[in-house]
C-alpha cells in the first residue's frame, strides 16, 4: 500500500476528492420547497421513531423487571416446595417412628402385664411355701425334729465307724520300714504321709502293706521282669484285699461306686462304664483296647495271664473309687499312685472322733 502512494513534491498541493455520499447535493430552486417539506417530514418521523423507541425501551425495561420478579418468585416457590417436601419426609419418618414406639410400648405393656401376673402367682406360691416352711420349722423344733435327726445321724455314723473298724481289722494297712526296699506302688519319704505320728524320728523310706502284702510297681509295667511268680500272686492278692475293703466301705457309706467291682479274691475285676475318659501317658495302647460302646469294660486287678497295660489301668480305676469315697467324706486324695495310702487315710478319717460331728 505504501509503495503505491506517489511522493508529494514540494510546492505542489495534494488534491483530495471527497466521497460521493459526502458531496454537497445541488438542489434546484424549484425543488427546494418540496425537498424542505420532505426533510421536515423525515425529521418529524425521526422524532416520532425516537419517541416510540423510548416508549419501547420503557416497556421493555418494565417487562424485564416483571420477568426478573417472576423468576425470583419462581425460585422462592421452588425453595418453598423443597422445604415442604423435606417437612413431609420428616413428618413421615416421625409418623413411622411413632408407630414403632407405639408397637414397642404395646409389647412392653403386654410383657409387663404377663410379669405382673407371674409375680402375683409367685407371690401366692411364696406365701404357700412360707406357710409350709413355718410348719416345717415347728415340726423340726419339736421332739422329733432336727435334734432327733442329728442324734440319728450320729448313731448312723457311729455304726459306720464300727463297721469300718471291722474292715480295718480284717484288712489292716500298716507301715513297714525297709532299709533297701524294692520299687513299691506304695512308698513314702515323710513321716506325715506314712502315718507316723508327729514328734517321732523320721525314717529313710516307708512302705504300706495290707495284711502284710506289698503292692509292687514292676509287675504292672515291665513284662520282662516276670520272674518271681510269687511276687505277682502277692500283688494280685493285695489288690483283691483292697477291692473287697473298698466295696464294703462303699456299701456302709451308701455310696455307689463310679467304677463297680466284681470281687473274686486275687482274680477280681473292675468295670469302666465310661471308656472315653482321658487316660495317662501310657494309655496309647488302651485307645485300641477300649471300645466306644455303652457296655461296661472289665479290667483285671491281677497281672498273671493279662495285659500289663489293662492291669495298670485297673489299678488306676480302683484308686479313682478310693478318691470318690475320700471326696464323699470331705478329704482330698493323696495321689493316683497311692492306693494303700488312700485306703489308710479313708479308714483313719472315718475312725476319727471328728467324723461323728461332720
Amino acid at each position: 500500500m505504501e509503495s503505491s502512494k506517489k511522493p508529494i513534491v514540494k510546492g505542489q498541493e495534494e488534491k483530495r476528492v471527497p466521497p460521493e455520499d459526502q458531496r454537497a447535493k445541488v438542489i434546484e430552486w424549484e425543488d427546494y420547497e418540496q425537498e424542505l417539506a420532505r426533510l421536515c417530514s423525515l425529521t418529524s418521523a425521526l422524532e416520532e421513531s425516537k419517541r416510540k423507541k423510548v416508549l419501547l425501551e420503557e416497556k421493555l425495561h418494565s417487562l424485564i423487571q416483571i420477568e426478573a420478579e417472576s423468576l425470583s418468585r419462581s425460585n422462592e416457590l421452588d425453595q418453598m416446595r423443597e422445604k415442604l417436601e423435606s417437612r413431609k419426609l420428616v413428618m413421615g419418618n416421625m409418623s413411622m417412628h411413632s408407630k414403632v414406639v407405639k408397637e414397642k410400648v404395646r409389647k412392653q405393656e403386654e410383657q409387663l402385664s404377663a410379669e405382673i401376673r407371674s409375680l402375683l402367682t409367685g407371690g401366692s406360691s411364696l406365701s404357700v411355701a412360707n406357710k409350709r416352711m413355718q410348719e416345717s420349722s415347728r415340726s423340726l423344733a419339736g421332739e422329733k425334729g432336727y435334734g432327733n435327726l442329728k442324734n440319728l445321724q450320729k448313731l448312723l455314723r457311729a455304726r459306720q465307724q464300727y463297721m469300718v473298724s471291722q474292715v480295718s481289722l480284717l484288712y489292716p494297712v500298716k507301715v513297714v520300714i525297709r532299709k533297701a526296699p524294692e520299687q513299691e506302688l506304695e512308698s513314702f519319704s515323710s513321716s506325715i504321709k506314712s502315718g507316723v505320728p508327729d514328734g517321732s524320728k523320721p525314717v529313710d523310706q516307708a512302705t504300706l502293706t495290707i495284711s502284710g502284702l506289698h503292692l509292687t510297681v514292676i509287675p504292672f509295667y515291665e513284662d520282662e521282669f516276670f520272674t518271681d511268680k510269687k511276687e505277682v500272686q502277692r500283688s494280685s492278692t493285695a489288690l483283691g484285699y483292697v477291692a473287697h475293703a473298698v466295696s464294703l466301705i462303699a456299701s456302709y457309706l451308701q455310696v455307689p461306686l463310679r467304677y463297680p467291682l466284681r470281687l473274686g479274691g486275687s482274680r477280681s475285676y473292675i468295670r469302666d462304664y465310661t471308656p472315653s475318659i482321658e487316660h495317662s501317658a501310657s494309655s496309647t495302647t488302651l485307645d485300641s483296647i477300649i471300645s466306644t460302646s455303652t457296655k461296661p469294660v472289665e479290667f483285671p486287678l491281677f497281672i498273671e495271664g493279662q495285659d500289663s497295660t489293662r492291669a495298670a489301668y485297673a489299678v488306676f480305676l480302683l484308686n479313682k473309687d478310693l478318691e470318690q469315697l475320700l471326696n464323699f467324706i470331705g478329704v482330698k486324695s493323696l495321689g493316683p499312685r497311692h492306693v494303700l495310702a488312700n485306703l489308710k487315710e479313708l479308714t483313719r478319717t472315718i475312725l476319727s472322733p471328728e467324723y461323728i460331728d461332720m
